[in-house]
């Protein structure tokens, strides 16, 4: 493992599939800004090229907008250029070599040693190459060229500024490569992909796994290093199903992150690193139910900004600190909301019992279905990535379909339907807090700040089985379909509290004390709480994001309140819910 402290971000990138053998590419690449989009006429993949246009250095994986690149620029930016050398030996080109890119925002092309290697759409999902053709015995020229522009409407970008300064809602844009790159040496037939589903109840994991070449896989599952399962499974087509049975069963759960390490054998070839948890995600009519018990999900809405590295975190540390920070608070878990969050975030997840829903950027319009092919592709490349984490208990590709411009149902109806196909096994909301054509779970965003008008507006819930409070506007609540599902808040709350800064944003009149603060957070989780169809809430939010500052930190994750606030957070947090004390087994 080649990699020394002094590069950024040196943790393996990709936690649930390690091998021994790679190369941490983070750290001082040349860059150069192509305001005019015209590199690629200018032929800035030949290496002398590039050198001639005068480029400067950047930190990878930092993007150009942070302050950690060593740029800071801000302003909109059309296309971007990177350059690394890299020296290989021939030992690492003895099999095949895998480059790896965590995320380039938003569509990239990459030449080594001035062939192009290959292209992909798609700023928030991880891809890579077999670049083994491509390289030579020493010293070898990576060039990648990535174009973006949220103004397009023709590519996701979640809450990335779509106007030259941060809006409401919006925040500082990311351009570029802004998750890990490395390189990976593998042997000529290797393993390539895991999927691994936990079956709780028969006490055994079924884990899919695609190869190139080989005959047969073996998967090892331990747990605290004792071997507890050991089962074989022939290849077929490059592709074969591993049926893992336990001898013990040790369950994942919220704040008891029961966990297996598994190894993974390609005949005597290849061997690869990785971990699973056993836990059951059940849907029923009044909830989720997390092992056969009733989860009441007391989340918080995580955006995953920092105002050092935009979208990606400093350090490895920071991310387990955010999920540490909301735990103190007595939350389970967050919705990672409007992005894909980098996987060593859902690393500390699955390693801290921490549940989260799996999300995606809002970007492209819904008005016509050809906005499935600038969405689908790299939310489907995000499932697959991402199945395997025990800590996602759920998928939600959209978010707040309700303005004209978002409603489609041939999209949502499709987006839902194939993320479905992809994992059966965990609940799918269509669209979060908006119109709902087919959805597992109904979710609504209310963010009246009265706790008395809270309950007013859900009031009539309780008399009526088949209505459902909804506050999107009456047009759209036509096309609207409450079937029955489970019903839970996924946004409330968003609270102003800024004294010491004003200028920002929050929802509502802010509280003109702290107290007051702490009686408007009590008494509105207290409402969600004691109601006997709503199954959860989501607080909105971590922390305060530039001009919206409406978050329980400070942006930096510094505290806003005093200790008393952060207690009351924490006593009404933890109340017991109705759900759990009622649950319809």
């Amino acid at each position: 493992m080649s990699m020394t402290n002094s590069i950024p971000r040196p943790e393996h990138p990709r936690p649930q599939f390690v091998r021994d053998r790679w190369m941490n590419l983070n750290g001082e690449w040349d860059f150069l800004f192509d305001f005019g989009n015209s590199g690629v006429e200018r032929e800035l993949f030949r290496p002398e090229r590039f050198k001639k246009a005068e480029p400067r250095k950047i930190t990878v994986p930092f993007c150009p907008e942070s302050r950690l690149s060593g740029i800071g620029y801000v302003d909109w930016i059309a296309a971007v250029w990177y350059r690394r050398a890299v020296t290989l030996t021939a030992e690492q080109l003895a099999g095949r070599v895998i480059l790896h890119f965590g995320a380039v925002d938003y569509h990239s092309i990459l030449w080594i040693n001035e062939r192009k290697v290959g292209e992909h759409r798609g700023g928030y999902s991880s891809f890579e190459y077999d670049v083994t053709d491509f390289l030579c015995e020493g010293d070898n020229e990576i060039i990648l060229y990535a174009e973006d522009d949220n103004r397009t409407k023709k590519q996701p970008f979640g809450k990335q500024s779509d106007k030259f300064y941060s809006h409401a809602c919006s925040y500082t844009r990311t351009t570029g490569i802004w998750q890990t790159v490395w390189l990976e040496f593998v042997p000529k037939e290797y393993i390539c992909y895991a999927k691994i589903t936990p079956f709780a109840r028969d006490g055994r994991a079924v884990v899919d796994v695609e190869t190139v070449g080989g005959e047969t896989v073996t998967a090892e599952a331990y747990y605290e290093g004792k071997k507890v399962g050991q089962a074989t499974a022939k290849i077929v087509g490059g592709k074969a199903s591993v049926n893992l049975a336990l001898s013990e069963l040790h369950l994942w759960d919220v704040r008891q992150p029961n966990l297996y390490d598994l190894t993974l054998k390609l005949d005597g070839a290849d061997t690869v690193q990785s971990y699973f948890g056993m836990r059951s995600v059940e849907l029923k009519a009044d909830g989720l139910y997390l092992n056969g018990k009733p989860l009441f999900m007391r989340t918080i809405l995580d955006q995953g900004f920092n105002p050092e590295g935009i979208y990606t975190a400093p350090s490895d540390a920071f991310l387990k600190h955010d999920i540490e920070l909301t735990m103190e608070l007595g939350f389970n878990g967050a919705r990672l909301h409007q992005r894909v969050f980098e996987e060593r975030s859902l690393y500390w997840a699955d390693h801290l019992g921490y549940i989260v829903w799996g999300e995606y950027a809002n970007g492209t319009p819904m008005s016509d279905a050809r906005g499935i092919g600038y969405f689908l592709p790299e939310w489907m490349e995000t499932v697959r990535r991402d199945y395997s984490h025990p800590a996602i208990i759920g998928w939600c590709p959209e978010n707040e379909s309700y303005w004209t411009h978002d409603i489609h149902e041939i999209c949502q109806t499709t987006y839902y339907h194939v993320t479905k196909q992809m994992d059966p096994y965990r609940p799918v909301i269509d669209s979060s807090g908006g119109v709902h054509f087919i959805t597992d779970m109904y979710d609504i965003h209310e963010y009246t700040q009265s706790p008395e008008r809270m309950q007013e507006k859900l009031a009539p819930m309780l008399e009526d089985p088949n209505y459902v409070h909804n506050p999107i506007h009456q047009e759209q609540l036509k096309l609207n379909r409450f079937n029955g599902q489970p019903v839970w808040v996924s946004e409330y709350g968003g609270t102003y509290w800024n004294p010491d800064e004003p200028g920002g944003w929050g929802y509502g009149n802010a509280p003109k004390s702290e107290e007051e603060f702490a009686e408007r957070y009590a008494g509105l989780t207290k409402v969600l709480l004691d109601h006997p169809r709503i199954c959860g809430f989501c607080y909105t939010q971590l922390t305060d994001i530039e001009q919206e500052q409406n978050g329980l930190y400070k942006y930096d994750r510094s505290r806003k309140f005093s200790d008393m606030v952060y207690d009351r957070i924490r006593e009404a947090n933890l109340q017991t819910s109705y759900f759990e004390k009622h649950p319809k087994r």
